[in-house]
């Protein structure tokens, strides 16, 4: 079974995701299930999993309805806010519902570089921890030493990289960005999603070879048993068509066994994600 471990779905509004500025035009539209269903099935995938991308309890709830009427999304990444006083006791209402698998928090635009080692947040990853509920981590560059403390401090929580951390690719910042990620990848609890690597690339002129130097590294660090392959659709759609976006993960894994490659394009997000 192929899993697309992440995508998103929206209803557009202007001012909720104001990220999606005039050069995204291709993407200023709503997108849902109906949209998303023809796609998955004319390339081989067989469910995915829903990831928030907006930061509020609506969100979440938003997901979960889609969720419980299409069986195609295997499961759901909300949002709360895990420096709630009461962060124990959402999460507790939250258990309530089977398809919710963890959380994200959208730690890139926080202007804190370290905001992912504070007190309260980490609080809320340790209430997540008690729940069973996994945490996806999304960030640029500039907060993987935030994160590499942050993984260390959190052994036995279920972590995953979105996006590879968001490489710089389309000016080729590669060392930099490989020696954080291989200390991080010292943690077996840490998962990496190759995912949104286009959007990281020159939209209108990247080619294959671009990514092949940030994939090597990803699988280097965490090996065949911890990558997992994400569309990042819609948003991937300003860069690349849905086949072109799941053909890079593809063409870069067919070295491996099959084996590997199923763990890769589902088995990891299976388990992962407790689908």
């Amino acid at each position: 079974m192929v899993i697309d471990a992440h995508q998103h779905f929206w209803q557009y509004d202007p001012v909720r995701h104001a990220w999606i500025d005039e050069s995204m035009q291709v993407i200023r539209r709503d997108f849902y299930p109906e949209d998303l269903a023809p796609v998955l099935a004319g390339n081989g995938v067989h469910g995915c999993i829903a990831v928030q991308a907006d930061q509020s309890a609506d969100e979440t709830a938003f997901l979960l309805a889609l969720a419980d009427k299409h069986d195609f999304i295997k499961g759901v990444v909300g949002w709360a806010d895990l420096r709630a006083a009461n962060i124990s006791e959402q999460l507790e209402q939250y258990a309530a519902y089977p398809k919710l698998k963890g959380f994200r928090h959208i730690v890139q635009g926080e202007p804190d570089n370290r905001f992912i080692l504070g007190e309260h947040f980490c609080r809320g990853i340790k209430a997540l921890q008690q729940h069973q509920f996994t945490y996806d981590i999304l960030v640029y560059p500039k907060q993987l030493p935030a994160v590499e403390e942050f993984v260390q401090q959190f052994p036995e929580q279920a972590l995953i990289i979105d996006h590879l951390a968001k490489p710089d690719i389309k000016a080729g910042e590669l060392d930099a960005w490989a020696a954080h990620m291989r200390r991080i990848a010292q943690s077996p609890n840490v998962y990496c999603k190759l995912s949104g690597m286009v959007t990281e690339a020159d939209w209108q002129h990247w080619e294959p070879g671009h990514f092949q130097p940030f994939m090597e590294v990803a699988l280097e660090a965490f090996g065949a048993g911890r990558l997992v392959y994400g569309s990042d659709w819609p948003v991937c759609l300003v860069a690349a068509k849905y086949r072109k976006v799941k053909e890079l993960v593809t063409d870069f894994i067919s070295t491996l066994s099959i084996s590997e490659q199923e763990q890769i394009m589902g088995g990891n997000a299976r388990s992962f994600y407790h689908l």
